[in-house]
């Protein structure tokens, strides 16, 4: 039943994320044309007006008619056209959101970190109980451990089945429910992709500055054009990886099954480091504000955990 239960929402992610989500404007060769104050690639479904006079040009040189778009200022769900469920539903209202929030506080860096800070508050029940879930499954793994030992080489229907009750047992004492992971990782992909996209069709936000750092350009094209120091978002976003997955670990696991764990950690901070070269400033400032609140509140649950054990 669980499993059918994450194949739909898996499936059902799928086809929001295939509904309208960025375009590229191509030259007459089908290259994707760069923004050449930032250097990424233009959208050409942006949700709203640029106004840097680079970009104007770059858009209008390719017969983009951007009078039919509204003022980034003025962006609403009642002045844009339909542009698909994914894009109706988590990227607009997002968009809109990080645009008004960032009139309001003078920067949309400051609105992106902010915006972040304000969903994991709103998800905290759910996240806490996912970090919860993990300091639980510490404690159970000496159990869990003991009961694979038990069955070892018993492959029998009867015997899988009393293993599984067993388990279940385990899981009930320690007031663990796998479930509650796979609920908060099915939130944070769309969420992730929703900002993604929301930058990326956001001329206001690949055009805005925050702390000397160009929201719209990598480390990369930073480097390029001789502002080395881009290479702090890259370290950032590594740091805020290792500590986050380091948190989030297991101890007591079988040697077999901790180097596993421990190999899958170590390839997915060095991909997320190496990918970080290509993102752009603005999603590494979610990404960078969004793993430090985990690592922030994966230590208050240890903390209160400890606390508890000690009265």
């Amino acid at each position: 039943m669980k499993n059918k239960f994450v194949k739909i929402l898996i499936v059902t992610f799928m086809i929001f994320s295939l509904t309208g989500c960025t375009k590229y404007l191509k030259d007459d060769n089908k290259k994707v044309v760069k923004n050449e104050l930032t250097g990424q690639n233009l959208a050409s479904n942006i949700l709203c007006q640029p106004e840097a006079k680079e970009t104007i040009e770059t858009y209008e040189k390719y017969e983009y008619n951007l009078s039919e778009l509204p003022k980034c200022t003025k962006l609403s769900l009642n002045n844009t056209k339909y542009d698909g469920i994914w894009t109706t539903i988590f990227v607009k209202p997002l968009a809109i959101l990080i645009i008004k929030l960032g009139q309001l506080v003078k920067n949309y860096g400051l609105s992106v970190i902010i915006i972040t800070i304000l969903i994991r508050l709103i998800l905290y029940p759910i996240t806490k109980k996912t970090a919860m879930q993990s300091e639980n499954m510490k404690k159970a793994q000496p159990e869990l451990e003991r009961l694979e030992k038990k069955y070892t080489n018993k492959t029998s229907q009867e015997e899988m089945m009393r293993k599984s009750q067993e388990m279940l047992m385990i899981y009930k004492k320690y007031d663990i429910n796998p479930m509650t992971g796979c609920i908060f990782s099915l939130i944070q992909i769309p969420l992730f992709f929703a900002f993604f996209e929301a930058m990326n069709r956001l001329p206001a936000i690949f055009e805005e500055n925050f702390l000397g750092l160009q929201l719209g350009t990598s480390p990369m094209i930073g480097m390029q054009n001789g502002k080395f120091y881009y290479i702090i978002l890259i370290i950032l976003v590594s740091l805020a990886t290792y500590f986050s997955f380091k948190l989030n670990s297991s101890a007591s696991m079988a040697p077999e099954a901790e180097k596993q764990m421990k190999m899958m950690s170590n390839f997915s901070i060095i991909f997320i480091g190496i990918a970080s070269i290509t993102m752009s400033a603005g999603i590494e400032l979610y990404w960078i504000a969004n793993s430090t609140f985990t690592i922030i509140q994966n230590l208050l649950v240890k903390r209160g955990k400890e606390k508890c054990a000690k009265n």
